[in-house]
């Protein structure tokens, strides 16, 4: 299973999807997690039962060639779980921020929210696309880059791969931590909310 987006987010002291769905974690073989995300460091974990731990490590690039995390940056990684743990109020805190947000996200206009309402991964997609993907992009673009130029506010566009198996629709993300203060979160919203109804009423 993989946790990067999850581990230092859901469940109630931030131990991802096995926590959150109350799943044993000796049920799964494999748990993996980049350790970019909550942990706010590099690299990644891989975790499971002895045998498969002893298989990944023996077989493991990081391990036969020298291509190996850091030594700090396992340390920085190993203080921001000290720092979870330490602060549980964090983990409130980063849900709070979540659902503010998301209550300003859900009204704006030709816009709908696709992600789940307790992901801090927040992904806003068009209701009615323009009929091209390459126009989408465009559209929306245009409106991350208004948002940042008028209000400061920096908003990210998803953008397609030609690898990718799963052909999602474009849309914008915007990452929530608990870092954020409410009134950082209510201008990101009033803020796409303004250029959006600005840009889509201009197509209509």
């Amino acid at each position: 299973m993989d946790e990067s987006n999850s581990f230092g987010v859901l469940g109630s002291s931030g131990r991802g999807l096995t926590e959150y769905y109350d799943v044993p974690v000796e049920k799964l073989d494999i748990i993996t997690a980049a350790m970019g995300h909550a942990l706010a460091a590099e690299g990644g974990f891989c975790t499971g039962n002895a045998r498969v731990i002893d298989h990944q490590r023996l077989s493991s690039s990081g391990y036969v060639f020298s291509a190996s995390l850091p030594p700090y940056l396992a340390s920085a990684a190993i203080t921001a779980i000290d720092v979870l743990e330490e602060n549980p109020s964090l983990i409130t805190k980063l849900k709070n921020n979540i659902a503010v947000l998301w209550k300003g996200l859900s009204k704006i206009p030709g816009f709908t929210i696709s992600s789940h309402p307790e992901s801090p991964i927040i992904y806003l997609r068009l209701l009615k696309s323009t009929g091209s993907v390459k126009d989408d992009q465009h559209l929306l673009e245009n409106i991350a880059e208004r948002v940042l130029k008028e209000d400061s506010v920096f908003v990210v566009t998803s953008k397609r791969s030609t690898l990718d198996k799963c052909r999602l629709p474009v849309g914008i993300r915007l990452f929530v931590s608990a870092g954020h203060s409410e009134s950082d979160l209510h201008k990101a919203s009033e803020s796409l909310k303004r250029v959006a109804a600005l840009v889509l009423g201009g197509r209509n």
